[in-house]
């Protein structure tokens, strides 16, 4: 099963709010600011089913904005979000900040930075 979720599938406001401020945490960690973005209310959602599991998780999109970004909810509660801050680095002048990522339970969720060289 594929395709667009109706509004009352899609996951509640305290998920969004969760992620949302978890990507948001990452970045200002590097004493870098992407103001209010993400903002949940412009993900659009769609299921997609592994391939190998058969199990079938909601994809967000964040499209059309400034930046690009998705998250991933597996079935058993679990998060994988990505969003592009597209900012140079704070302390590595050869370097920018590509994206942030946080993954986990919505209560729990960890991250990171993914850094990138400038091409020479």
């Amino acid at each position: 099963m594929a395709g667009p979720v109706p509004a009352a599938a899609q996951p509640d406001a305290a998920t969004g709010a969760a992620v949302c401020a978890a990507l948001r945490r990452e970045v200002e960690s590097l004493g870098l600011s992407i103001g209010n973005e993400p903002d949940w209310s412009l993900l659009s959602f769609e299921e997609k089913t592994d391939p190998f599991s058969q199990e079938v998780s909601l994809v967000g999109t964040w499209r059309g904005a400034a930046r690009f970004g998705t998250v991933t909810l597996f079935p058993d509660g679990r998060v994988f979000a990505e969003y592009q801050v597209l900012l140079p680095h704070p302390d590595k002048p050869d370097s920018y900040v590509e994206a942030v990522q946080v993954w986990g339970k919505p209560d729990t969720l960890r991250g990171e930075a993914v850094i990138a060289a400038y091409m020479s």
